[in-house]
């Protein structure tokens, strides 16, 4: 009855925990690094820009392998999902909450680019600064939120993933089955 999914299951979770990771790592340990060392000012931002400029493409590629996996997992499952209790119901939240998480890491990724352009030295960024002006201030704290945001969304989905993987369990699928079974009968009934 059981089919291994090692590849699609280490791509879903291994993505997820570069994503959890390195978002909580840069929000405490870049961030409080930059301002360790430039202070609360430009100094600070440029400092954080460059590392998050650093992390992206890893990022990226983190998600990317998150869904995949996830999207694997979903076609593997189907038939979990159909027909056990409490499945279809935890991985409309899971979904829900990894759109919430690629739009605060979408939403984190252009303020940022804000900030970076807003405190940049480079002659070009300035004239591009100069052109569209932004509240350096506000941008920040919408940024810190956003940041923090991130790793909050995506801690919820590794709590998620143990949901399912509990769900996954023999003794949670029969039940899970049957309840599902016999809540439809009674539905029709």
């Amino acid at each position: 009855m059981s089919e291994r999914n090692t590849l699609i299951r280490s791509l879903h979770d291994v993505g997820l925990a570069a994503w959890f990771g390195g978002s909580l790592m840069g929000a405490v340990g870049l961030n409080g690094a930059a301002q360790d060392v430039g202070g609360q000012g430009a100094a600070a931002d440029r400092i954080s820009s460059s590392g998050w400029a650093k992390w992206v493409p890893v990022n990226a590629a983190a998600i990317g392998a998150h869904l995949f996996g996830g999207g694997g997992l979903l076609v593997a499952n189907a038939h979990r999902v159909a027909t056990q209790q409490g499945v279809a119901a935890s991985t409309t939240a899971k979904t829900l909450v990894t759109a919430a998480a690629l739009a605060a890491t979408a939403y984190a990724r252009a303020l940022g680019k804000k900030v970076e352009l807003a405190s940049s030295t480079d002659p070009e960024d300035v004239e591009k600064a100069q052109k569209h002006p932004i509240d350096l201030d506000k941008a920040r704290r919408q940024l810190a939120t956003a940041q923090w945001a991130v790793p909050a969304l995506t801690g919820c989905l590794v709590v998620l993933n143990a949901l399912h993987g509990e769900q996954q369990r023999p003794t949670e699928q029969i039940p899970g089955i049957w309840e599902r079974a016999r809540s439809a009968t009674h539905f029709m009934a």
